[in-house]
């Protein structure tokens, strides 16, 4: 897509309308990227754990199991899987902690990085999907994704 692309102005008005929801239903306040039509938002307020879509998968298990299963994102080319969180805290400066998760394949998105929400554009090609699509204004403490994540962990011995 391109500034000469017709279609970029299409992605792009379609993009803002999907981030005006976003702001307004779900308390995520991205921006629109207009070169790629996409919706950035900025860590910190939001948190943001990413792993493995098959790990990801036991971790959604143990969140729905609790009732605390807030929005998840696929990256199916990836095979990867974005849990949303609340707020960042300073667990990502735990040593132990990124250990561990680094043996997972799964990392803490670090403050004031960016993550992409699905848009329209990502949607239409399967770039970029919810798996569990946002609630309101839900999202589970990030110590409560970190936790289900350790549980879930592959046994290795």
């Amino acid at each position: 897509m391109s500034a000469l692309d017709p279609s970029s102005y299409t992605d792009t008005q379609e993009a803002l309308a999907r981030c005006r929801r976003y702001r307004k239903e779900h308390g995520l306040y991205g921006v629109v990227d207009s070169t790629l039509g996409r919706i950035m938002l900025e860590v910190g307020a939001v948190g943001a754990v990413t792993m493995p879509a098959e790990l990801g998968r036991q971790v959604r298990g143990q969140l729905v199991a609790r009732h605390r299963c807030g929005p998840i994102i696929t990256h199916p080319r990836s095979g990867r899987w974005t849990f949303l969180t609340g707020p960042m805290d300073g667990s990502y400066l735990d040593t132990e902690l990124f250990a561990d998760l680094f043996r997972d394949c799964a990392s803490v998105a670090l403050p004031g990085s960016s993550i992409v929400l699905p848009s329209p554009s990502d949607e239409h090609s399967g770039y970029r999907l919810w798996v569990h699509p946002p609630e309101g204004d839900f999202r589970p403490e990030l110590a409560e994704v970190l936790a289900a994540t350790r549980e879930c962990r592959p046994v290795t011995g």
